[in-house]
């Protein structure tokens, strides 16, 4: 029987690994959206899916604003501070999460070089 040697074992046990938990969360992620493009959602379902987004948005956004260390505070920092604001008027004037996005991150990457 003719082994691989340890290291290039070692090497094709960790690319499968990669690419199995790839496609096993692919999957995952996949099967529910597959099923409920087939399927008629009832309006009330419907309209509370649209606030996904923003819910998951504010959900990544808000601890690093307002939690230092795990511990709830309100941090001076300015530049993460009026990035986010600038962001929150771009995603109530445009309701854009594409333009929420590139229009705080680039504020921010501004604001922090201006300060820096």
């Amino acid at each position: 029987m003719n082994h691989l040697p340890g290291e290039l074992a070692g090497e094709l046990f960790v690319w499968s690994m990669i690419v199995g938990i790839g496609v096993a969360t692919f999957l995952l992620r996949f099967a529910p959206i597959a099923l409920l493009a087939r399927l008629e959602l009832p309006a009330w379902l419907t309209q509370a899916l649209r606030y996904v987004p923003p819910a998951v948005m504010a959900a990544i956004i808000a601890p690093p604003l307002f939690f230092a260390d795990g511990t709830p505070t309100i941090d001076a920092n300015l530049p993460r501070i009026a990035a986010a604001t600038l962001a929150a008027a771009v995603a109530w004037r445009t309701r854009s999460t594409l333009w929420t996005i590139v229009v705080g991150m680039l504020a921010l990457w501004g604001l922090q070089a201006l300060l820096a």
